[in-house]
């Protein structure tokens, strides 16, 4: 039988006589050599394959993420600059803005002011000039009522002289007259 020798020898170690591990295989003592040999040899592969092809891929991949993220950081300081230099623009053109806008209400204010002085001045003579003419029709009113006053007091004068049955003498009802206007 060529199975015995591997029974009986199978049999020393951490099997039963059935060919069945008894307990954990892994905990076997004599399993200990074989099984640190595999591992040597799988960290080995592991390491190989590790240092080969997963680290320098790794490696790449987290440069190009530091390549991305510095020109992102880059690109982001540009516009940083960019939108402070358009800021400055904007607050320039602003001024600029409000300055056209003062100078325009300026020529505007001093326009309006230089019509409304003009119309005033016209408005001054126009009524000026009225002023005089009302004063010299006043002044002609004046001075016909007087003669008109004088004429009435003369005529009124003489029908009351003849209606009290006197002789109405024209020279002393002129006297008696002028010196009663007169004060």
């Amino acid at each position: 039988m060529a199975n015995e020798p591997i029974e009986t020898e199978l049999a020393g170690t951490c099997v039963d006589a059935s060919g069945h591990a008894i307990g954990m295989p892994q905990l076997c003592a004599d399993w200990f050599p074989n099984q640190i040999f595999w591992l040597l040899v799988t960290l080995g592969v592991i390491y190989f394959i590790l240092v080969r092809i997963a680290l320098p891929r790794i490696g790449a991949v987290l440069a190009e993420r530091q390549g991305t993220i510095t020109n992102d950081i880059a690109a982001a300081e540009e516009y940083k600059l960019r939108a402070a230099e358009a800021e400055e623009a904007y607050d320039k053109a602003l001024a600029d803005a409000r300055a056209e806008a003062n100078r325009i209400a300026d020529e505007t204010r001093a326009s309006i002011q230089e019509d409304l002085d003009a119309e005033l001045a016209r408005a001054d003579e126009e009524i000026a000039e009225r002023t005089a003419e009302s004063e010299k029709a006043i002044a002609e009113i004046r001075a016909g009522s007087k003669q008109s006053v004088h004429e009435v007091a003369t005529d009124v004068a003489r029908e009351i002289v003849a209606l009290m049955g006197g002789n109405a003498d024209q020279a002393r009802i002129d006297a008696a007259v002028k010196s009663r206007m007169e004060g």
